[in-house]
């Protein structure tokens, strides 16, 4: 059971976070693994991206009567090819399919419209509905072919008629050959107008309807590629003011910039960095903190970056120090030798705020995803895996016990965990406390219920 009310529910209130769905494919294959998963603004929508440049829509479905308390699940709505493998002629490589980044454009009617980009190339989809077929052409037959015109003696009007609900999802954009890097970013901006797409030294801002061209905002490649010290990792917009955005790099710094100061944001507004710690300094001090991803709060006041070992919140109003650290898995503090060995230590684990900003979750390895309440300062640590789960079922909180440490009845050893499951990517709906976690080629869907008698 999980106390304490994840999502700001009021003290006293006993939550149970609970499996709802999990979503697979049958063969594990390597482009099965899921690459990236994001909630639309509504959250009745939910993208994932896989290995195989393949996006997976998930609907909502509506609450059934019979069952009030019980949430919608999502079941597929759209599967597509997003991006095929690319040949780089010039450069002699190859350019994976994987999609790195998904994005939804907030819904303006019917339609909606997402972002997906690879390594290299950004495309805009279009995801509409058709129920409906026109019939009762005067020129042409049933079949669509062109009548022969001396048989057309009356005219008639032709009529909408109903069919078989057809989900079309069709490329309106593709804004390609601008990174000569890979991208590892993209954020619509809160104008709904432009975009930034962010590679390994650059980010270009795009008008999301125009393909030729972008403007670069910011570029860190040094004169010569040997003074490289830095590379960005993520950026993101502002959630409320356009001019606004925050990139973060390797070196463990973030850099808001503001693009009314110049075209070229290479001086940053403010710069958030915490000192390091001279005593603490090790082999693997640089490669540990550096920043794997950032995200802005939905009140757009605090920052949440993930680097190896910590989460960190930072408030925008103070750049000298985080305002909150959360150690994920302190425990692997010892393994880093082993980790740097097999190159774990360069994973890139995704962070997620909850809809209120109180609660933030990020994942871990042996398939773990922790969860940190920011009021309460209480934690979880919770597995998304098929042996102990079953649909509905509440979670049972685990605990890891580290090396020569203490164990209690159900603890993990440090020793045992299994660094080839990882939680890298997981999502937090909008509005409700509904979470996503792509564990490999599987998609968890988990929710907070109130205990029934609560009710």
């Amino acid at each position: 059971t999980v106390n304490g009310g994840l999502g700001g529910r009021r003290p006293g209130r006993r939550l149970r976070t609970t499996l709802n769905q999990i979503q697979s494919s049958d063969m594990s294959l390597a482009s099965d693994i899921i690459s990236t998963v994001e909630f639309n603004h509504t959250g009745e929508l939910l993208a994932t991206g896989d290995k195989g440049g393949r996006v997976v829509i998930f609907q909502r479905e509506p609450e059934s009567k019979s069952e009030p308390f019980s949430q919608g699940e999502y079941n597929v709505y759209s599967t597509f090819q997003s991006h095929e493998p690319e040949f780089d002629y010039l450069k002699s490589l190859e350019i994976e399919e994987k999609i790195n980044k998904i994005r939804w454009l907030p819904q303006q009617n019917a339609a909606h419209f997402l972002l997906s980009t690879n390594d290299k190339t950004i495309k805009l989809w279009k995801v509409s509905e058709r129920d409906k077929r026109p019939e009762g052409y005067n020129l042409k037959d049933e079949e669509g072919h062109i009548k022969d015109m001396s048989t057309v003696t009356s005219l008639q009007v032709p009529v909408l008629m109903p069919m078989d609900l057809m989900v079309e999802v069709s490329p309106r954009r593709v804004f390609a050959n601008a990174h000569t890097y890979h991208v590892n970013s993209i954020s619509v901006n809160s104008d709904y107008e432009t975009y930034m797409s962010a590679d390994d030294l650059r980010i270009n801002l795009w008008h999301l309807d125009i393909t030729d061209r972008s403007f670069n905002i910011v570029d860190i490649k040094p004169t010569n590629m040997e003074d490289l010290t830095e590379v960005i990792t993520a950026a993101e917009f502002h959630p409320h003011h356009c001019n606004l955005f925050v990139y973060s790099s390797s070196k463990g710094t973030l850099r808001l910039c503001d693009m009314r100061e110049a075209a070229l944001c290479d001086k940053h507004s403010k710069l958030f960095e915490e000192p390091e710690d001279p005593s603490a300094r090790s082999f693997f001090s640089e490669i540990i903190s550096s920043v794997s991803d950032v995200k802005f709060s939905h009140s757009g006041r605090y920052l949440l970056t993930r680097d190896y070992l910590t989460a960190k919140v930072w408030d925008l109003n103070m750049e000298s120090k985080p305002l909150e650290t959360y150690q994920v898995h302190d425990y692997l503090r010892s393994k880093l030798c082993s980790l740097y060995e097999n190159d774990c230590i360069f994973d890139k684990f995704e962070c997620a705020w909850n809809g209120s900003d109180s609660v933030i979750m990020t994942g871990a390895y042996n398939n773990f995803f922790r969860m940190f309440d920011r009021n309460t300062k209480r934690d979880v640590t919770l597995e998304a895996s098929r042996e102990s789960s079953k649909p509905r079922a509440v979670l049972k909180p685990r605990r890891v016990c580290a090396a020569g440490g203490k164990r209690r009845k159900d603890d993990i050893s440090v020793d045992s965990l299994d660094f080839t499951k990882k939680i890298l990517h997981t999502a937090w709906h909008p509005t409700e406390n509904i979470i996503a976690i792509a564990a490999t080629n599987n998609l968890y869907i988990f929710q907070d219920k109130l205990n029934s008698e609560l009710h």
